[in-house]
């Protein structure tokens, strides 16, 4: 439908938010706070060839994403049922008791979801995104939409921020550093420059050059944005120093994003799946 302004619409705080490009720093963090379920690192790990083709799977991931925000309702709810039936067949085994267990637990997916949606905002407002409480809250509960799509009792889902705190202290007890754990943490953090980029010159620049730093300074504020509680099962510390450190980072980061990015034609900077969106959007109020 040509009209169909898909599941939150342009007055959304979710299209207001999903806007800002340091939501890359969120999805990274995401990833490191996700990595301290057992369960769901060990459904990653078992299941998925991210370790061979690290780059694609984030594209995949971020194509997804975006489709669930900006596009129509059809395309949602049809690249989410392809990721439903993909989970349906998967199984993995729980390192710590040796269960095999489905990887579309509801639980799991759940954590996934409250990890992601919580790890987007937080990062945002950090950097300097500027939100009431009442969008706070407006976007956990917008975000109720995408965890129904992954087959999540919306009921089920923390649907405010003092909600999500609960939920996140009530997770703690279940949460632990496991092998898979410290292994996907240390591949966000060096990942392998892919051997399709260029000469063996040319990936051992990027592998010791300064772009590598670069992004391992990025990794580094993504943990540091973890809670104090994550970090401190990262072995790290709680300090609320660190906490100011990484928004100093943060702020950084969304102004030289912002410069780099005017610098860039709008062709190159907007995915084409949001230039859809805001053109059906413009259309609808015409």
């Amino acid at each position: 439908m040509s009209g169909d302004l898909g599941l939150f619409g342009p007055d959304s705080v979710t299209w207001r938010l999903h806007s800002e490009p340091i939501l890359m720093l969120g999805g990274l963090r995401s990833l490191y706070l996700q990595a301290l379920h057992p369960k769901a690192v060990a459904g990653v790990t078992q299941n998925s060839g991210y370790r061979n083709d690290p780059w694609g799977r984030l594209t995949r991931t971020s194509a997804y994403v975006g489709t669930v925000i900006y596009g129509t309702t059809e395309e949602a709810e049809r690249a989410a049922s392809r990721v439903r039936r993909r989970h349906s067949r998967m199984t993995a085994v729980d390192p710590r008791t040796g269960e095999r267990f489905r990887i579309d637990e509801p639980e799991l997916l759940r954590w996934v979801h409250v990890a992601e949606v919580e790890s987007f905002l937080t990062t945002a407002t950090r950097a300097g995104v500027r939100l009431s409480p009442a969008e706070v809250d407006r976007y956990y509960s917008e975000q109720l939409k995408a965890a129904e799509l992954m087959g999540v009792d919306p009921a089920t889902v923390p649907a405010t921020a003092a909600e999500v705190s609960a939920y996140y202290e009530e997770m703690q007890s279940r949460l632990s550093l496991t092998r898979d754990g410290i292994e996907t943490a240390m591949f966000l953090t060096v990942p392998p420059v892919p051997q399709s980029w260029g000469s063996r010159a040319f990936r051992l620049g990027l592998t010791l050059g300064p772009t590598r730093w670069a992004y391992f300074g990025i990794a580094a504020t993504a943990v540091a944005m973890l809670p104090p509680w994550a970090r401190r099962m990262y072995g790290g510390l709680g300090w609320p120093t660190t906490d100011l450190t990484a928004d100093l980072s943060a702020r950084g980061l969304r102004l030289l994003l912002s410069s780099v990015l005017a610098t860039i034609p709008r062709s190159l900077r907007v995915a084409p799946m949001r230039e859809a969106a805001l053109a059906r959007a413009a259309a609808a109020r015409a």
